[in-house]
């Protein structure tokens, strides 16, 4: 994956969230505020 940087658009990407529907960030341009949250895990 490549790096992202500092004050740049976001690339686009879709997930899924926590109730299986499919996010996409494309689709939320100019409409709301996203805010993303990557959690690390430890092993």
């Amino acid at each position: 994956m490549p790096r992202v940087s500092l004050n740049q658009p976001a690339p686009n990407f879709s997930l899924c969230d926590y109730k299986g529907n499919v996010f996409t960030l494309a689709e939320q341009k100019g409409q709301k505020n996203v805010l993303l949250v990557f959690n690390r895990t430890f092993v």
